[in-house]
């Protein structure tokens, strides 16, 4: 489960269309995430970060988009648990094998 954020998400949209507003135009652009970030109470580089995520998201930047980030993580966790799944079964193979080698007793 993921940890709860910071920043409610219409902080974070705010920010980001004020802080890519800002960067558009050559004459506010150098410093724009800082003065961004101080007047609405935001680390500058969690700004640059949501900048830097929400321009790949856009196709605007190379980069993993939010959305394969998560279907990968997706896949991570389903190969984990299937990786799992074969170790038992595995084991469970092999005592059973184990088992019918035995002499009976009989």
């Amino acid at each position: 489960m993921a940890a709860p954020r910071k920043y409610p998400d219409e902080l974070r949209e705010r920010a980001i269309r004020m802080a890519v507003d800002l960067r558009r135009d050559p004459a506010t652009r150098v410093g724009a995430l800082a003065r961004v970030g101080q007047q609405l109470g935001i680390n500058p580089e969690t700004l640059r970060n949501w900048v830097n995520q929400a321009e790949i998201d856009s196709g605007q930047r190379p980069g993993t988009t939010t959305a394969d980030a998560q279907r990968i993580a997706e896949l991570e966790r389903e190969v984990r648990e299937l990786r799992r799944s074969n170790a038992i079964l595995r084991s469970a193979s092999a005592f059973f094998a184990a088992e019918l080698d035995r002499p009976s007793t009989r």
